[in-house]
């Protein structure tokens, strides 16, 4: 059942998914059948469950190993599924990464241990216990604006000369960062997966030398990016440029707030509500979005095309 990948070269635009939710501890089942379908129905080459745009962290273990199981079983074998293991307890990565390669995921994807703080020679010794202990392969996550800590070029530079560490998401939106990661180690380590976060970066790191992005308005318009990295790889970069345009565009009102960022997620979720694909209710204790936020979001949606009047 799993979707094998023999080598560190995973490329192009991986989702990562909303987890639709009933109610805080329970799966909306119909609405996760939906989404996924959308979301490969766009053509996109691999997909992330329990990330922050998932909000794995905010989920309980039992209710991530339900998503696990049902969503590597639908998906099967056609596009790679990596599994968040992000923990603050390095047991219960261990265990979330054994129910995914049980259940048929490629590869699992983990983050600093958050609250507490550690060095880079932690984090480093930390990397090589996941490569040594966990029961799929290990891609970095990148995410200092919620677990203050960052993943430093140097550390990633060491972590690509580990075999079962095959690459990294950045998802900082600091591309000076980003770009110093892969001048240090594209060359010498070309078959290492380096993908960027934020989608309005999207086009900018690919011509950098990225191998793609894990988009969160994915859930949304999936086919959107994925115009972006074909055309990039076509060598058609004006397409590319306006394909990025329309991206961002799209997903405007779902990313730009002058609220705190992690209510992008409410919104997300309202955005998927209005495109009947699932609830709308993120997890606890994030609120469902107000009857005025459906409107504003809804009258959007029509506006970029994505609802038909």
């Amino acid at each position: 059942m799993t979707t094998a990948i023999t080598s560190r070269q995973l490329r192009g635009i991986i989702p990562p998914l909303a987890t639709p939710l009933a109610s805080f501890d329970a799966l909306d089942l119909p609405g996760l059948e939906r989404l996924v379908e959308h979301i490969l129905s766009g053509g996109v080459n691999a997909l992330f469950i329990l990330g922050t745009t998932g909000e794995g962290p905010a989920l309980s273990y039992r209710l991530r190993r339900e998503l696990i199981e049902r969503v590597c079983t639908q998906v099967g074998k056609r596009v790679p599924v990596l599994v968040g293991i992000s923990d603050s307890a390095y047991a219960e990565s261990l265990h979330v990464a054994e129910i995914a390669a049980k259940a048929g995921a490629t590869a699992v994807v983990a983050a600093p241990p958050y609250y507490f703080q550690y060095s880079q020679s932690d984090l480093l010794k930390l990397i090589e216990s996941w490569a040594r202990d966990s029961a799929l392969p290990v891609y970095l996550y990148n995410q200092p604006g919620l677990t203050k800590m960052v993943f430093e070029p140097e550390t990633v530079l060491k972590s690509a000369e580990i075999p079962n560490i095959w690459g990294i998401k950045d998802s900082s939106g600091d591309m000076d960062y980003l770009k110093k990661v892969i001048a240090l180690v594209s060359k010498k380590y070309p078959d290492y997966s380096i993908f960027v976060g934020p989608e309005h970066l999207i086009a900018d790191a690919l011509i950098s030398g990225a191998h793609g992005g894990v988009p969160g308005g994915a859930n949304i318009f999936p086919t959107l990016p994925v115009r972006v990295y074909q055309a990039f790889l076509e060598g058609k970069l004006d397409e590319m440029k306006e394909a990025q345009k329309r991206l961002v565009a799209a997903g405007d009102p779902i990313w730009s707030s002058n609220e705190t960022e992690p209510v992008y997620i409410r919104r997300l979720k309202c955005a998927l509500s209005v495109m009947s694909l699932c609830s709308g209710l993120p997890a606890w204790p994030y609120h469902e979005s107000t009857p005025e936020e459906y409107k504003e979001i809804e009258q959007h949606l029509r506006k970029v095309g994505i609802l038909k009047s």
